[in-house]
C-alpha cells in the first residue's frame, strides 16, 4: 500500500464518485469524451487530486480519486464539474446549443469511500463498464 504525502499528513484517502450528463444525454462522445478526460485531468493535477482510475461512458463519468485531507469531496467535485462543464460549453458548441442554460452536468453525484480492500474491484469495475455500454442489452419486459 502506498501513501501520500502532505505537508503535515500522510493520508491514503480514495473516493468512487460518479456524475451524470444532463438530462443523462450521451454527449461524451469522440472529441468532447477525449476532450473531457483531458480537462478532468488538468483539474485533478492543479488541485493536487490523484485519479487512480476513470471510465467515461456516453452519459457519466466514474472516477476513483485519491484526495488530500485539506480538500472535502464536495469541493473536489465543484472544481471538476464546473470548471469541466465551462470549458466544454466554451469549447464546442454542440453543447451549447444542447445546455443553454449552462449546465453540462446534473446536479449531485454518487461518492463512497474506498478501502483497500475494495479499491482493486471498483477498479475492474470501472475498466469494465465499457464492455458493459458497447453490449447494449437493454431489454423491455412485459407485465
Amino acid at each position: 500500500m502506498e501513501y501520500r504525502k502532505g505537508s503535515h499528513s500522510l493520508y491514503d484517502l480514495k473516493y468512487h464518485v460518479v456524475f451524470c450528463t444532463k438530462y443523462r444525454y450521451r454527449v461524451l462522445t469522440g472529441v468532447v469524451a477525449t476532450r473531457a478526460r483531458d480537462l478532468i485531468k488538468e483539474i485533478c493535477e492543479a488541485n493536487d487530486i490523484e485519479i487512480v482510475s476513470g471510465g467515461l461512458g456516453p452519459d457519466h463519468i466514474h472516477l476513483l480519486l485519491s484526495i488530500p485531507p485539506g480538500l472535502s469531496i464536495s469541493r473536489a467535485m465543484q472544481y471538476i464539474k464546473g470548471k469541466s462543464s465551462r470549458k466544454l460549453q466554451q469549447e464546442f458548441e454542440i453543447l451549447r446549443k444542447r445546455y443553454w442554460g449552462q449546465h453540462l452536468w446534473a446536479r449531485g453525484y454518487f461518492a463512497v469511500t474506498v478501502g483497500n480492500v475494495n479499491a482493486e474491484e471498483i477498479q475492474r469495475y470501472i475498466e469494465e463498464q465499457e464492455q458493459h455500454h458497447k453490449a447494449e442489452n437493454f431489454k423491455i419486459s412485459e407485465f
